[in-house]
Order: C-alpha cells, then sequence, then structure tokens
C-alpha cells in the first residue's frame, strides 16, 4: 500500500517515522478513522474539527482541512480505492525519551485499506475495567489505545465482537471503537459526553437523525445495567455505520429491532444523499 508520511507518498515497506517519536514512545498522538464511499470520505469536515479538537488538547497542531483532504485523496488514488477505511494520524513528532515533548513538528501519517465487511449483528461483552471519565484525555481520540486492545481480546475470547466499558461512577460509557444505544419503551438513550465517552461522528448523526424518524431520544446518563433491561441495543462507529447488537453477555436479542432497523436505513439514506453532512 501506498501511505503518506509528513506530506510525502512512499511505498508502505519504505516508510518510517523515527524511533524517538513521542506517538511511538508514550502514545502522544491523535488519529480519525473515516468510512470512505466512491472514493470520497465520508462527514470529512466533522472528522477533521475533530481531530483539532483532540489534538488540541495535547498541545498538537493539525493540518488545514484542505492540506489533509489533499493527502487522503493522493492516498486513496495511489491505491486505487473506492470503498475504503481512512486513517489520520498526528503525533508530538521526534523528542527526547520520556514524557517530554521535542520542539520539532509534528509527524502526519495517512493511510488507507480496502474495507472489511462488519457482520449484521454482533456480541458484546462488558469488561471489569472502568473508563476514567475524569481523565486529562477522555472525549479525545488518543493512539494510547492499550486498554482497549485488552478490552477486545477479552470480548473475542467470549465469542463477542465488541467489549463494553462502564465509568468509575457505574454508569454506561463506550465500547472500544464505538458508541453504544440501548432502546427501552421505544426511546432511544446513548451515554452524553460527561460520562467519559468519544463523542462518535456517527453517533451524532444517528441523533440527529432520530427526530425525523419520530424516534424519541432521552437525555442524561444511562446507567449500566439499561442493558441488561433493554428491548434493543445497537453500536455505532465510522466503519460499522449502525450495526444491531444480538447478545449482551449472556443475554440473546432480538435484533435488529424496529429502532435499530429504522436508524441504520435513515443513515444508509444520508450517506447516499450528503457525503459531507
Amino acid at each position: 500500500m501506498i501511505v503518506s508520511v509528513c506530506g510525502e507518498l512512499v511505498d508502505e515497506q519504505e516508510a518510517c517515522i523515527s524511533p524517538f517519536d513521542h506517538g511511538l514512545l508514550v502514545g502522544n498522538g491523535v488519529f480519525e478513522t473515516l468510512r470512505v464511499y466512491e472514493g470520497i470520505p465520508f462527514a470529512w469536515r466533522r472528522h477533521h474539527g475533530r481531530l483539532v479538537r483532540s489534538a488540541s488538547g495535547l498541545g498538537l497542531q493539525v493540518p488545514t482541512a484542505r492540506d489533509l483532504r489533499a493527502r487522503a485523496d493522493e492516498v486513496l488514488a495511489a491505491n486505487d480505492l473506492l470503498d475504503a477505511r481512512l486513517r489520520i494520524t498526528v503525533t508530538g513528532g521526534p523528542s527526547p525519551l520520556g514524557s517530554t515533548r521535542g520542539d520539532g513538528p509534528p509527524t502526519v501519517i495517512v493511510a488507507a485499506s480496502p474495507r472489511a465487511e462488519w457482520p449484521a449483528t454482533t456480541a458484546v461483552i462488558t469488561v471489569p475495567w472502568p473508563r476514567n471519565e475524569r481523565s486529562a484525555v477522555a472525549g479525545m481520540k488518543t493512539i494510547s489505545y492499550a486498554e482497549n486492545v485488552r478490552a477486545l481480546a477479552y470480548a473475542a475470547e467470549r465469542g463477542a465482537g465488541e467489549a463494553v466499558f462502564a465509568n468509575t461512577r457505574g454508569e454506561l460509557c463506550e465500547g472500544t471503537g464505538a458508541n453504544v444505544f440501548v432502546v427501552a419503551d421505544g426511546v432511544l438513550a446513548t451515554p452524553p459526553e460527561e460520562s467519559g465517552c468519544l463523542l462518535g461522528v456517527t453517533r451524532a448523526l444517528v441523533l440527529e437523525l432520530a427526530g425525523p424518524a419520530g424516534i424519541p431520544v432521552r437525555d442524561g446518563a444511562v446507567p449500566l445495567d439499561a442493558l441488561a433491561t433493554a428491548d434493543e441495543v445497537f453500536v455505532t462507529s465510522s466503519t460499522r455505520e449502525v450495526q444491531a447488537v444480538d447478545r449482551v453477555d449472556d443475554r440473546a436479542l432480538d435484533a435488529p429491532g424496529r429502532v435499530t432497523d429504522t436508524l441504520a436505513s435513515a443513515f444508509r439514506e444520508l450517506v447516499r444523499r450528503d457525503l459531507d453532512p
């Protein structure tokens, strides 16, 4: 595959970053993953805006939306990709060994790969480790994903496709790479920013689609035990879109339910009519 490293297109076998890169050393970096439809990165403005917000939280600079989009388009064209997964990574760049950040420019990597197909439904497992909603990086999409790697392996060992975290208050928070929605008596709910979750782009779009679809949304914290009583559960992400959950821990669910199916259809229709909503 051809990737872009600091604005230069190179073969993945020849691409390299400094062994002193702060992203490699201490996980000082942020990223965005976008779904690509017909060669166009979906919801580009929203993703770039979130990348800027995450980077600002770590004191990192991000190229302009126009500059990054040009790099993304170059990578997609070089690999002849129309239906793909696109990732933009920005790290602190070369730095001293340890947590002190260097004074050089950031490292910016743009890479893409063919999209893998998600199954229509998935099982989720709640994990025994909480998200810290008061963390210095809560709500930022950082590259420090060791917790997610461990949690996803825990889920896979139990036959599930996603792991779900509570926060330190015992509230529902998020998955390793997805936002979680529950439906009870036709009312939709998902953890708010105060839970410590990452505010997903697909999450926001689904909430915007709920009103026109006639689906009421309940605001506020969602208790973890809502998973045990919900009529429907689904997860959202840029690559999953809206994915129904057919099992939560040992509890089976009929999936997709009516609300899940309605919102999944509404999201697909949104993609057909507007690739940058």
